[in-house]
């Protein structure tokens, strides 16, 4: 099988940019999670391993490296583990192959590390850019959280859709961190789900 995997980081993008890729695929996948969760975690990569798993797949497609994580560490793991099941991973923005023609690139390894690492990179200037514009924006007199004034009681709150998304996750066992990724939610709006459904 021929598989895309594609990745957008918060619930509300939509990945129509993955549109614009007009190959033929024999499934495509979306995750709507962080780069920085691990790959093995997230719902859609869980149904790609089961079909690895069955050595269905030969071809695993991302746009870039960033898709498969943001977590050096994660990505080097994943990479290999596909590479011990003989799946050939293509990056389509590099035009990189792990095994082309079955065979194991000899430059893959390399560029895979330093690319991740470069991602993992951009993944925390993300951060410090939006903990800066935030500062900033609380320095000139912006409010951060909830309008003054607004009120909703207990049972509201865990009727809004990101409550029921957590709770559900929280089922699952998933951890806080995870569950605010997924709900795209604050930590914080977790553990108040966690405590008012206890």
């Amino acid at each position: 099988m021929k598989i895309k995997y594609n990745r957008v980081s918060t619930l509300q993008q939509t990945g129509l940019r993955f549109y614009a890729d007009k190959e033929s695929y024999d499934k495509i996948l979306l995750d709507k999670v962080s780069g920085s969760m691990p790959f093995k975690e997230r719902p859609q990569a869980k149904e790609l391993i089961k079909l690895i798993e069955k050595g269905l797949v030969e071809d695993l497609i991302v746009e870039e490296f960033s898709r498969l994580g943001r977590n050096t560490g994660d990505v080097i793991n994943t990479i290999e583990w596909l590479d011990e099941n003989g799946v050939n991973v293509i990056v389509r923005n590099l035009g990189l192959q792990s095994r082309p023609n079955g065979n194991k690139n000899p430059v893959w390894k390399i560029i895979s590390t330093v690319m991740s690492s470069l991602y993992e990179m951009e993944l925390e200037n993300i951060k410090e850019r939006t903990l800066a514009g935030r500062m900033m924006y609380v320095q000139n007199g912006g409010q951060l959280g909830r309008p003054k004034g607004s009120k909703e009681n207990n049972a509201e709150f865990l009727k809004k859709k990101s409550s029921i998304t957590a709770l559900n996750c929280l089922k699952k066992g998933l951890t806080v961190r995870e569950i605010a990724k997924i709900a795209d939610i604050s930590t914080a709006t977790v553990i108040k789900i966690k405590k008012l459904s206890s």
